[in-house]
């Protein structure tokens, strides 16, 4: 019999282990295990995690979690495997959503 794994690195894995309601606390004590104390999620929420652009050739942004600390402030989680070019101008694009 072969053996087969997951890749939790490619977004499918990621969302087959973690994206699903029933694995929600999994996910919220991976995520704080990784994050700084200041950045300790208290709630994380999944929704449609697609944004398309108003036209066909707009930018479309695909986020994974939307996240709230502590402190009551909001942010995203996205996984990323390789490097990004101009990753600080895609996260403020994303934030417009």
């Amino acid at each position: 019999m072969k053996a087969k794994y997951l890749n939790l690195f490619t977004d499918f894995g990621f969302k087959k282990i973690f994206g699903e309601e029933a694995s929600k606390l999994l996910l919220l004590d991976f995520l704080n295990a990784l994050l700084s104390r200041q950045a300790h999620i208290k709630n994380l929420t999944f929704k449609n995690t697609e944004q398309l652009g108003q036209t066909d050739n707009d930018r479309k942004a695909i986020y994974d979690i939307y996240c709230e600390n502590e402190q009551g402030e909001k942010f995203i989680v996205e996984l990323q495997k390789a490097k990004q070019n101009f990753f600080k101008e895609r996260t403020i694009y994303y934030s417009t959503f």
